[in-house]
């Protein structure tokens, strides 16, 4: 990861675990995604406040309110919810909840190579030789790789980790060559902004990648928009860009962004920004179209909250398409969810990011409406909009997803 260790532990979690001995790794140490699970991850789901609240190996399959489908007014909000799991042996359960926090992420559900969002043609034909998202390429993936031409697609930081770790591969495995296709001409944000990068590791990372494209160590495609995919000799892949050009290679690497699947969402009512399908409320603060990393502006329960009331969109599933989040990003909306829930409004309204480049970063809300939260059954009334404007907030430095 391209932040240290001070950015990837929720302090609240922290505070947990310490009281049972645990001790933190170095701060300013940069962990592997392996590393993050097994020694904060692992040991806070088996502390005891915690591990009694944990379904592992299980899998929500859809999420409604009690007796009362997606179309239904009379009564809505009295009926609790009804989350609808199967387990490992896909036997089913359900269990009745006040509220729901949405967290699952966008890992599973990764974006086409096709450059219009949709499949490119022939590239669900030709997955037996594609793979979305960041392949182990110096580790068990290793021999799928070596000694091939592997094009990679995309401009983000999954890409330029997968083209350097292709061409780390490259130096010790004859025959191996690395392909980049990125959609844009103008690659400033893939090589980002170097020394003068508030994560060190980060803006190193768009400076290898600058230096194997100078010295020719990666062939660059750019502007290259796949469009079609087809088979050639040996099985090889011929990828045929919207420009009108095309490259054959051996094996096919996508990292063109992921996306949320809200399909166990379908029976319960969302209120989604068109574009980014995220909280319509989150999208003016988030969008990549107005925003750079710099500009997105610190939030909580009051943007994720969604029409059914006590439904929460959190995680990387609550920015939809915008690439901007960050695991820090994450805790801090939980929190927020977590207060309001318990009928502390102020907390909830109270939004504090220790981020890089600016400190702590807060912001007040003047009003989070009058719903009120207890421990009983009934059903949230989510919090309503009372920031007209963006422009109120305190600004927060963040980084792309990790």
């Amino acid at each position: 990861m391209f932040s240290p260790w001070r950015y990837n532990i929720d302090r609240a979690a922290q505070a947990l675990l310490e009281r049972h001995g645990w001790t933190a790794p170095d701060a300013d140490a940069f962990p592997t995604g392996c590393e993050l699970v097994e020694g904060y991850l692992a040991p806070l789901a088996a502390l005891p406040e915690m591990a009694g609240r944990l379904r592992l190996n299980t899998r929500v399959t859809g999420v409604a309110r009690l007796r009362a489908g997606k179309v239904r007014d009379a009564g809505r909000e009295e009926q609790p919810f009804k989350v609808q799991f199967a387990d490992a042996q896909e036997r089913e359960g359900r269990i009745l909840a006040r509220a729901v926090v949405v967290a699952s992420g966008t890992w599973g559900n990764p974006s086409p190579a096709g450059a219009s969002g949709l499949p490119a043609i022939g590239e669900r034909e030709a997955a037996d030789r594609i793979r979305y998202g960041m392949p182990d390429v110096l580790g068990a993936d290793q021999d799928r790789y070596a000694g091939r031409r592997t094009l990679v697609v995309g401009s983000g930081h999954s890409a330029i980790g997968t083209v350097i770790d292709l061409s780390s591969l490259a130096e010790r495995a004859p025959g191996t060559s690395v392909l980049w296709a990125a959609r844009s001409a103008n690659l400033t944000r893939a090589y980002g902004g170097g020394a003068a990068d508030q994560l060190p590791a980060r803006g190193a990372l768009g400076q290898r990648l600058r230096r194997l494209v100078e010295t020719g160590a990666v062939e660059l495609l750019a502007p290259f928009s796949v469009d079609e995919v087809r088979r050639g000799a040996r099985g090889a892949l011929r990828v045929v860009s919207a420009e009108g050009g095309s490259v054959e290679a051996d094996e096919m690497v996508v990292t063109t962004g992921l996306r949320p699947d809200f399909n166990i969402l379908r029976e319960a009512r969302l209120d989604l920004d068109p574009a980014l399908e995220c909280p319509r409320p989150l999208a003016p603060l988030i969008d990549p179209n107005l925003h750079s990393c710099g500009t997105v502006r610190p939030h909580g329960a009051e943007e994720l909250a969604q029409p059914d009331a006590g439904l929460f969109l959190a995680g990387m599933a609550s920015y939809g398409r915008a690439p901007t989040f960050l695991l820090a990003t994450g805790y801090e909306q939980v929190r927020s969810i977590a207060a309001f829930l318990a009928g502390d409004l102020e907390a909830a309204r109270r939004v504090e990011l220790d981020l890089p480049e600016t400190g702590v970063c807060s912001t007040t809300r003047s009003s989070l409406g009058t719903a009120e939260a207890d421990s009983s059954n009934a059903p949230v009334t989510p919090p309503t909009s009372c920031c007209g404007s963006s422009a109120s907030r305190t600004s927060a430095q963040v980084e792309p997803a990790e």
